[in-house]
Parts: structure tokens; sequence; C-alpha cells
């Protein structure tokens, strides 16, 4: 996708940094106490557009593309390991010099999210994680485990883009304009451009067997460091994949969190509460960000 196509409600221009001779895309938005927001599969830097509107007046919103997704290069052979991306986002936040932030959490988000703050505790300001896990877990919904089946996941994912494309009905409460839709899917219009939203389904780790089960356990371990640090869980209720399960984990996990739960919500919340979440972002980081600074 190149960096001068007009999208719907995204009016950025991506920066580059060359890591590992691949050219990962980010968005570096406005000035102030950095903000840092992590996107899962199957959307990209997008996902976040209107909270960085909201928040760049006061903050230095940082928002990658993970590599395979969004600006950010595609190798057809890169392993796209949950190791892999951690590696990626300490590379960039270490390249802009980074010292101190707050985490946005989403999605895959949260494992890489939490997988660079296990490596880097004392940066972590203030952490929001919105419909994401951090820690193992054996629900997996049989819509996305029939997605790793070695014959029909290449050809659904790569082939027909069938989940990007279910994502933008299935992942929302209310209907996505086309508009939007069509920023969603803008990364993901071949099937080469497509090989990481294959790749980080079979990266979910499901059993000790699994390669990336190391990594996720590290950053499970991690967790209990950031059992004093400020935390706002908000969360989409009608989400079929992170549902009140992994919200009540998070919960049980770290009772000091501020919890927000919207029931009619999808896993893209952003995109069905946005008036009502953006402003308890914009409180909880003017608490923990703007006055730590």
């Amino acid at each position: 996708m190149k960096s001068g196509i007009q999208l719907a409600e995204y009016p950025f221009t991506p920066r580059f940094m060359e890591m590992n001779r691949q050219r990962l895309a980010y968005l570096d938005e406005g000035e102030g106490p950095v903000v840092v927001m992590l996107h899962g599969n199957p959307s990209w830097s997008y996902l976040y557009r209107n909270v960085v509107q909201r928040l760049r007046g006061s903050y230095r919103c940082i928002v990658p593309d993970h590599l395979g997704c969004g600006f950010s290069a595609k190798p057809q052979e890169a392993n796209y390991s949950l190791a892999m991306h951690i590696d990626n986002l300490e590379a960039l936040l270490q390249g802009l010099g980074i010292e101190r932030c707050a985490l946005i959490l989403h999605d895959w988000g949260g494992a890489i999210g939490m997988g660079w703050a296990a490596r880097h505790p004392t940066q972590v300001a203030a952490i929001v994680a919105c419909n994401t896990a951090a820690f193992a877990s054996k629900r997996m919904p049989r819509r996305i485990a029939m997605c790793r089946r070695p014959l029909f996941g290449p050809l659904a994912l790569r082939g027909l883009n069938a989940f990007a494309r279910a994502a933008i009905f299935m992942a929302v409460g209310k209907k996505m304009r086309p508009e939007v839709a069509q920023g969603f899917l803008a990364p993901y219009d071949s099937w080469q451009n497509r090989i990481a939203l294959l790749r980080f389904v079979q990266d979910i780790p499901m059993d000790t067997e699994h390669p990336s089960w190391p990594a996720l356990a590290a950053i499970e371990a991690g967790l209990p460091q950031f059992s004093t640090t400020p935390m706002l869980l908000c969360w989409g209720g009608a989400d079929f994949c992170f549902d009140r399960h992994f919200y009540e984990e998070w919960q049980r996990r770290f009772p000091q969190a501020e919890a927000h739960y919207f029931a009619e919500a999808g896993h893209y919340l952003f995109e069905d509460a946005l008036e009502e979440i953006a402003p308890l972002i914009s409180r909880f980081l003017g608490r923990h960000l703007q006055e730590a600074a």
C-alpha cells in the first residue's frame, strides 16, 4: 500500500524505520508525554485514527503498523512470530528515543505490548487494555480455529481475504460505513499482502509445543510487575473472541484497574463506542501521564 493513498478519517502521513532490511511504518503525531498504541489482527494503525486525533493535541502518539500490516513491508519469508513483533517494537521505541510511555493495547497488541513492557517495566507509565490478552488461554472460537487448518486457512485468509472481510461486519455492533470498511481492508488487497493475517492466526500459542509458547509464557510471568501500574480497561462486550471471560481475567490479575464494560460494542470497540471511550482515556492519561510528566 502506497503512503500517498487517501483513506477516510486518516489524515496522516506514515513515517518509516528500517529494521532487518524491512520497512516498519508508524505514525508519530503530536507533542508531549508519549502514548504508544498497538493494534492486532486483521487491523492496522487505522484502528486508532480517531483516538490519535483526539489525543495528539496533548500527547505524542506513536502507532506502529506491525510487520506485514498497514503501510509496513510484507515480506513473504519472515517468521511473523510473537517474539519478532516484540523485537520490532523494542527496536522502534529505542530508535525513537522513547524513555517512558503509556500503552494502549488491542487484540494482539496486548501480547506484543506487554512483551515489550516486561522487558522495560520502568518505562511503562500507564496501560489501557481493550479486548485483548497477554496470558495463555484455552479459549479459541471455532471460526478462528478453522482458519488455522493447513489448506482452508491459506485459501480463506490469503485467497479470499475472509478474515479481514468478516471483521468489518463481525467485529462491530454498529454497521460500518463503506468508506471506513475500505480503510480497514486497504492494506490487504492481494495474496502477498495478506501474509501477516494468516501468520498471526497460525501463531496463536494454544499449547506448550507451539513455537511462540515460551514468548507468551515469559509475558505472563512478567505481568505481576504491573500490579501497581495505573490501568484502564475498556471492553466491548459483544466481542465473540475476547469475551467477558478475558475482561474478568484482566480484572482478577489487576484489581487496581479502572474498568468499563460496553455491552453493545464489538471487538473494534473504537468504532462502536468512541464517544464514550475517548473521554475515559483522556481523563486517565491526564491523571497518570500528564501529572507524572
